[in-house]
């Protein structure tokens, strides 16, 4: 008879991570160099130093180091709130009558509400130690930008902040919690930049996209003295930053004597499935490891429907050029409920691990189908996801049913990365069935490939 398990498990804090860990250290094959747009030669390191922290350009461009000091200053404030708990799911195991152990690492222990404070106090830290005045960002769902306006506030920088429209319009308590902290909050596309004005230009009803308020940002952060950009997801030093969600998961998970058959993110940009699998993929990599899943919504399908290419990570095509799963910097997705999924691209480090075969398997989930998993998650326990979060719940049940079909006991992981209290407008629109779901047709995607730059 298996041993007990208590529901939460806590690592001490001198358990937790001193390094973060680089995946592409372990890479036979690297992910393919960032693109200067104009010369389509590998972006050199003085190109990206007028965008980027110093130190940040170097962690973003190096792929031969395994692990990276997590700098004294960042651990004490890690210490704030981590380590995280990692939890077994007795509750949600026993309502589907399934044989399959479910764990997933609850990442809301803090204000903003998600994993996003990992990489945002790291970004803050060295932004101070270079000795600038401030940051600008975009965010999706607002949980970035929460995260990173409580790190700039303790790190004594400004902040402004791109949240996109639509978001913007269905959380409002999202600006008030973002101001709290002393950074200004812009709803994007705003005319306050060329690259807002252009979009409004060409479609003036748009509820807007990550694509642009990056682009924003970016022509910000570029055009005053004193201020670098910070991007909360894609980019190989997020997901650098994030590894701490794995390493101290699979920590854990060694203390209970356990080892996950399968481990399931949300994708978006990448950052909290690149961070949470990060030690398990060094394993599979090394020869063996759990089977991946990486799960994205229907309206927004980047890795399931997307192409493999070079593209832009912004709408206004001044970010350098990347290889990614991509819709096309173009493509706009529609408003829904998810705004931290609604990116048209994915992390060129988990799009080149999908290419290869690493990541096993990406799927997209319909909103509806999203929150019907959230609710039951939330009634046996007791946690209310963010509706990012609950793809990846949709298919850890999806999952644990299988294993109930088939009589398999597996271990199935997933990353609880955010909480849905600023998105209970989007939870009554489902209990009232005003909730609708979305799918892009083959032309509406054909759109954005058409205008993939020309760059293989």
């Amino acid at each position: 008879m298996q041993k007990h398990i208590p529901y939460r498990i806590y690592l001490t804090e001198e358990q937790m991570p001193k390094q973060w860990l680089n995946i592409r250290a372990y890479m036979k094959d690297k992910p393919d160099p960032f693109l200067n747009p104009g010369t389509l030669q590998p972006i050199q390191k003085e190109e990206l130093t007028p965008v980027f922290c110093e130190k940040l350009v170097d962690q973003e461009l190096d792929d031969t180091t395994p692990f990276i000091d997590i700098p004294k200053p960042v651990q004490e404030f890690y210490k704030i709130y981590r380590p995280s708990p990692l939890c077994r799911a007795y509750n949600l195991e026993k309502a589907l009558d399934t044989p399959a152990r479910i764990y997933y690492k609850f990442e809301g222990n803090n204000t903003s509400g998600s994993h996003k404070l990992n990489a945002a106090v790291a970004m803050a830290y060295y932004a101070k130690e270079q000795g600038l005045k401030g940051l600008t960002t975009e965010t999706g769902a607002g949980q970035w930008g929460t995260a990173l306006s409580m790190a700039c506030k303790y790190f004594g920088l400004d902040l402004t902040v791109y949240m996109v429209k639509g978001s913007y319009n269905q959380k409002p308590y999202r600006k008030a919690i973002i101001e709290t902290f002393d950074a200004d909050i812009i709803p994007s596309p705003s005319d306050t930049t060329n690259a807002g004005r252009a979009v409004l230009a060409e479609h003036p009803d748009t509820s807007g996209s990550l694509g642009c308020a990056i682009s924003e940002a970016v022509e910000v952060a570029v055009s005053k003295e004193g201020y670098r950009y910070a991007l909360g997801s894609v980019l190989n030093q997020v997901l650098l930053h994030q590894s701490v969600i794995g390493l101290e998961t699979k920590e854990a998970m060694e203390m209970l004597g356990e080892y996950p058959d399968i481990v399931i993110g949300c994708a978006g940009g990448g950052s909290n499935l690149g961070g949470l699998m990060a030690p398990y993929m060094v394993d599979k990599l090394m020869g063996s490891g759990p089977r991946f899943i990486a799960v994205e919504p229907a309206s927004c399908p980047s890795m399931t429907r997307g192409k493999y290419a070079y593209d832009f990570g912004d709408i206004g095509k001044i970010t350098p050029l990347v290889r990614m799963y991509t819709l096309g910097c173009d493509f706009l997705p529609s408003p829904i409920h998810a705004g931290g999924l609604r990116y048209h691209g994915m992390a060129p480090l988990v799009s080149k691990l999908y290419h290869d075969g690493y990541l096993d398997e990406a799927r997209c989930c319909k909103q509806t189908e999203v929150f019907d998993a959230a609710t039951l998650f939330a009634q046996y326990e007791t946690i209310v996801p963010a509706p990012e979060s609950a793809h990846a719940i949709r298919a850890a049940i999806d999952e644990a049913v299988k294993c109930k079909e088939t009589g398999e006991a597996k271990t199935i992981l997933f990353g609880l990365t955010g909480t849905g209290y600023f998105d209970m407008t989007a939870y009554m629109n489902y209990r009232s069935g005003k909730m609708e779901d979305y799918i892009p047709t083959d032309e509406e995607l054909q759109y954005g490939f058409d205008r993939l730059p020309k760059a293989d």
